[in-house]
């Protein structure tokens, strides 16, 4: 297949086009390269994806079943409707797997508005094109920050999702109700993924396990809100990949069972669908941060915090729905995990 991957530089993307590549799909990765964190992060990513493109890498984690696919990235911001809607217009894409986003609960407290070009009127961009091309199947990023408020856990989709606590929860809330309208009106097939705290190789600097690690390398206190007493689905990346493209396999369809007077909230008439993808089994921030400190070989210094404006105490993902769809099934426990990530980190930056 010919697969578009936007936000194909991102942490996610660029796992996904690894899979994707190694199985034989020709890939368009898409992303504006913004400056929310290190460039040159996202250009040493994409460095890695052509190079394997290329027959000149080896990936470990995704080996390839023989021919490797093709890779084309384009620079553009999916905000941009003209550009957005000639590539797809000119490459023909079987499915699509929209991960590009401006990412970050906190950030979103400072920067609304970014969140509104990038996660609303992007993917808007993003439905219209597939809705004029035949796409066979949208697959796109949503978050557990849509569960806001609800504190009723393990979080599951078959329960309500409409008090986000930050506006990048709300932008991605807002995704779904976007795709639903679509499907119904269009019969796209549309499949929303709430992520559940992702990490691994190649990571967002953003994130807690990367500023961790580089803050006790350095001997550097580490923040640690909430008093350390967070409670969140830690999920390994390529599980995380690994599912994204089991769902890109099985485009949704319509629910027959769906009652109009007891509508269910993850599946409807149209061919909608939205998933929990995380790993089941949540970990305390502490326990987490004890994890590193033991694959670092050095204690962390820990500065105590309360918890920040737009966090959630707790995470935790029933991913039933996922798992009779796909059969999805997480495999890497946080202590392999983490040791994968150091490697890495140790690796990159020596």
């Amino acid at each position: 297949m010919k697969i578009l991957v936007t936000g194909a530089a991102g942490f996610i993307g660029s796992h996904v086009c690894h899979f994707l590549l190694a199985r034989g799909d020709d890939v368009v990765g898409l992303d504006n390269l913004n400056d929310y964190y290190d460039v040159s992060l996202k250009q040493a990513r994409l460095n890695q994806i052509k190079l394997f493109a290329d027959g000149e890498l080896k990936e470990p984690w995704f080996p390839s079943n023989g021919k490797v696919g093709s890779f084309t990235f384009i620079k553009q911001d999916i905000s941009n409707r003209d550009a957005v809607a000639a590539l797809f217009a000119a490459e023909g894409f079987d499915g699509v797997v929209h991960l590009a986003a401006q990412a970050g609960v906190r950030h979103s407290l400072d920067a609304p508005f970014d969140y509104i070009n990038s996660n609303v009127t992007g993917f808007l961009t993003i439905l219209e094109g597939c809705r004029r091309n035949g796409i066979r199947h949208l697959v796109y990023a949503s978050t557990s920050s849509a569960y806001g408020a609800n504190t009723n856990m393990p979080f599951s989709v078959h329960n309500p999702a409409d008090h986000p606590v930050a506006l990048y929860g709300a932008t991605k809330r807002a995704n779904e109700l976007m795709a639903h309208s679509y499907s119904h009106l269009f019969n796209i097939p549309t499949t929303g993924l709430r992520f559940f705290t992702v990490y691994g190789p190649w990571g967002r600097p953003d994130m807690a396990l990367f500023l961790f690690t580089r803050a006790i390398i350095a001997g550097e206190p580490i923040n640690v809100f909430n008093n350390g007493h967070h409670i969140r689905d830690f999920t390994f990346v390529h599980d995380i990949v690994r599912g994204v493209v089991a769902v890109l396999d099985n485009p949704a369809m319509p629910d027959p069972n769906w009652d109009s007077n007891a509508p269910a909230s993850a599946s409807s008439k149209a061919p909608w669908r939205v998933h929990n993808i995380g790993n089941g089994q949540p970990v305390e921030l502490l326990k987490y941060i004890e994890v590193l400190e033991s694959c670092l070989g050095k204690k962390a210094i820990m500065t105590m915090k309360p918890m920040q404006p737009g966090d959630v105490p707790d995470t935790s993902a029933s991913v039933e729905t996922l798992v009779e769809a796909t059969g999805y099934k997480p495999e890497t426990m946080v202590e392999e995990g983490i040791e994968r990530f150091v490697k890495w980190y140790q690796s990159y930056y020596g």
